[in-house]
């Protein structure tokens, strides 16, 4: 089912995601930004990109082109923008200035010492703490600016009434205008607070579907009576929805000591994008029992009715889960374009040897890119295969038998899967052995364990004088038992 628009809103779709550029693009931003990207593809409408930098003390370039390389990696691509706040100043004191005319706003020149004080005696009385509007123009008649005090701007919120919208996820909410002070909505310098820019902004890209995190809720009254404020009556306002936050495993706020870190860590701890893609999407929505999915289902399928009001729980088991049904699916060329350069960093050529077959033969045991790159490394440096491991499995018979192996293994006509194969068998045969009593010293001796694929696949990928450099090794250091 398409979540349906709202009936006196004919307008064509258009959402929005707006990072700030204060730090990582954490996952919650990136879920709120993957859901505003499925909602507007799937009506076949504009999704835009727009930078909150306002905060200009905090923000950085470095932070803005983590949110771009972020979003290109995800493959959330956007119609509009970016835009960047800091170059609508002008728009936002224009807006200013109109609602400063207009008696909506005033300047405030109480001193951040009143406000905490302030604050403290209402606290003290058991009271909400609040602004209690002693700047008003009729309460501040006649009184002047204190000297060497830069006011700052306040929005009017009407004192009566209710503020009220149907929440395309959690449903009718409604505020009293009671509950709400009269907030900044421009600090001394002229800067424009969060809930003053967001409302112009989003007014000037005709933004018709906002959708975002629950810890946004508190917000909406107020943006909506500022909405109200600079909108002509009649003009029609965003429709809400808020979207469940993300919990750890421990229900508690999700942080990093949970193991969530920023969209591009996940890069580098070799998960695929399309899988966190995916995990995302079903982190607080859900279509049916459909658990792996591609980009094209969640936009066909992705509506607002299913979106979770509960919170959504953070789980790296299922993402792990995820990522390895993603791997064995890929094409091996592909992988190994990105397991390459995690080989480059231990040192070694991914061309020295042949990295497809290798992912190809190992992709379906690991649950990440780096797991595969750790299991690649066998094909081009010589494990480390410790003592007592060598002691365990390379004795008594066992090394009779891969004695035997080695001593055959150069009259081997080809060195393929099908002549290494018949190759174990006649050395079985030989030795009256089964199958498991020659195939782990060899995995040992070439791979330092006990487990790998196929053990000829294995041995063709190393080659020839790999496995017997490395098997006349360990039959020398097991020469005294």
């Amino acid at each position: 089912m398409s979540t349906p628009l709202h009936p006196a809103d004919s307008r064509p779709v258009r959402t929005r995601v707006a990072p700030s550029p204060t730090g990582m693009l954490h996952l919650g931003t990136a879920r709120t930004a993957l859901f505003c990207w499925a909602f507007a593809r799937h009506h076949g409408g504009t999704f835009v990109l727009r930078i909150e930098d306002t905060d200009i003390e905090r923000s950085t370039e470095q932070a803005v082109q983590v949110i771009m390389d972020s979003m290109a990696w995800l493959n959330l691509e956007y119609d509009e923008g970016p835009f960047r706040q800091t170059d609508r100043l002008p728009r936002y004191k224009e807006l200013l200035d109109q609602l400063l005319a207009e008696g909506k706003a005033y300047l405030c020149y109480a001193t951040r010492e009143e406000i905490d004080a302030l604050r403290a005696e209402q606290t003290a009385r058991g009271e909400k703490p609040r602004y209690d509007g002693r700047w008003r123009p009729e309460r501040a008649a006649g009184r002047t600016p204190p000297p060497g005090v830069t006011p700052v701007i306040r929005f009017r919120n009407p004192d009566f009434g209710d503020v009220a919208w149907n929440d395309l996820v959690k449903g009718p909410i409604s505020v009293s205008n009671t509950e709400l002070d009269d907030l900044v909505i421009a600090r001394g310098d002229g800067v424009p607070t969060y809930n003053f820019a967001v409302v112009v902004d989003d007014i000037d890209m005709r933004i018709t579907h906002v959708l975002r995190g629950d810890d946004h809720v508190n917000n909406t009254p107020r943006q909506i009576n500022i909405y109200r404020a600079l909108l002509a009556p009649g003009e029609p306002l965003p429709r809400f929805g808020h979207l469940p936050m993300i919990l750890g495993p421990d229900g508690q706020k999700l942080s990093k000591r949970h193991g969530a870190v920023s969209v591009l860590q996940y890069e580098e701890e070799g998960f695929l994008p399309e899988a966190l893609f995916n995990y995302l999407a079903r982190l607080g929505w859900s279509h049916g029992d459909a658990e792996k999915f591609s980009r094209d289902d969640m936009v066909q399928w992705f509506d607002l009715e299913h979106v979770n009001r509960a919170p959504a729980q953070y789980d790296i088991d299922k993402l792990l889960w995820l990522n390895g049904e993603y791997l064995k699916q890929a094409d091996s060329a592909r992988l190994a374009s990105l397991v390459g350069p995690r080989l480059r960093v231990h040192g070694v050529d991914p061309a020295a040897a042949d990295l497809t077959a290798i992912v190809t033969l190992y992709k379906e045991r690991v649950k990440t890119l780096n797991e595969l790159a750790d299991e690649a490394m066998l094909f081009y440096a010589d494990p480390h295969v410790p003592p007592e491991l060598l002691a365990e499995h390379v004795k008594g018979p066992a090394r009779d038998a891969l004695a035997a192996f080695v001593a055959q293994a150069p009259d081997t006509p080809d060195w393929q899967r099908a002549t290494i194969a018949a190759l174990i068998k006649q050395v079985l045969v030989a030795h009256a052995l089964k199958m498991p009593q020659l195939a782990v010293p060899l995995r040992v001796v070439v791979s330092g364990r006990t487990q790998t694929p196929s053990i000829d696949a294995t041995l063709e990928l190393l080659g020839r004088d790999a496995v017997l450099r490395r098997a006349r090794a360990a039959l020398a250091a097991t020469a005294a038992q």
